[in-house]
């Protein structure tokens, strides 16, 4: 099967939510009202994995790898990340790039930006096979 193809599918099991950003739309650096520091370890958790931003408020996450293993920072509803981690599993080389995620080689930093647009609590994990499964989720929550 085609990476497209995967893609496609994938999209198609968890609703097309992807497509929909029900948990806000990428972000504009040059309006990031604050820079959060997110560091990954290979014990499968994120450091901090919880935070708190305004609705309307526009971070800049700059993800840093520091384990031996890639992981990589999506972000989504939970019901989407689930539905992605079971497609990532059974098609483990399955390459995806999208504005609400960051790949982090190890010892490396990237940097994501995105604004969220709507109050709730949205997740973000690593979808890599088997680390989402192991707890490597961080949480947000978008207040008024």
């Amino acid at each position: 099967m085609s990476r497209i193809a995967i893609l496609v599918l994938t999209l198609a099991l968890a609703g097309g939510a992807w497509a929909r950003e029900d948990f806000g739309r990428p972000g504009d650096p040059g309006e990031a009202t604050r820079t959060v520091r997110i560091g990954m370890a290979d014990t499968m958790r994120y450091s901090p994995s919880e935070l708190t931003v305004q609705r309307g408020e526009t971070v800049k996450f700059a993800v840093v790898n520091n384990g031996k293993q890639k992981h990589e920072m999506v972000i989504g509803t939970m019901k989407e990340l689930k539905a992605h981690a079971e497609m990532m599993k059974k098609h483990p080389g399955m390459e995806h790039d999208e504005p609400h995620m960051v790949h982090v080689a190890p010892g490396k930093n990237e940097t994501l930006v995105w604004q969220f647009t709507k109050a709730g609590t949205f997740y973000f994990g690593c979808l890599e096979p088997g680390h989402f499964e192991a707890g490597m989720i961080g949480k947000v929550k978008v207040v008024k």
